[in-house]
């Protein structure tokens, strides 16, 4: 396997930077990594916007999320500006397979949109 591009990389440092619990706490750190035509496909199936996932993010009455766990992150350079990352999650018992695209701004890379699908076991998942 060749290393990832820069793009790659930056935009996989990214993502790692939206699991940690202190990121996704500050409203002010979330606007600096999505993008402002952000949407989201949640494991619920919800349609979250930037806005909206910021809100429930930052709600101080909501739970505390779980620590979250990254497994198998591959990232691809579809275009000079656009970078697809695919990885799994984990997080108090539930795993997602997820799917995100960032886009290259004015601003720096910015999660342009995520989806999260739920799964029980996965034959196909590499090992």
């Amino acid at each position: 396997m060749t290393d990832p591009s820069p793009a790659v990389a930056t935009a996989v440092e990214r993502e790692l930077r939206l699991l940690d619990p202190v990121v996704r706490a500050s409203a002010d750190v979330l606007v600096t990594l999505l993008h402002p035509d952000f949407r989201e496909i949640g494991t619920s199936g919800r349609l979250w916007e930037r806005d909206s996932i910021i809100a429930m993010l930052t709600d101080p009455a909501a739970p505390p999320p779980g620590p979250l766990t990254a497994s198998r992150m591959r990232g691809d350079q579809l275009a000079p500006d656009l970078v697809h990352l695919t990885f799994d999650t984990e997080s108090k018992g539930l795993r997602s397979h997820r799917s995100s695209l960032w886009r290259l701004t004015a601003s720096g890379w910015l999660l342009w949109f995520h989806q999260a699908t739920p799964f029980v076991d996965d034959p196909f998942a590499e090992v």
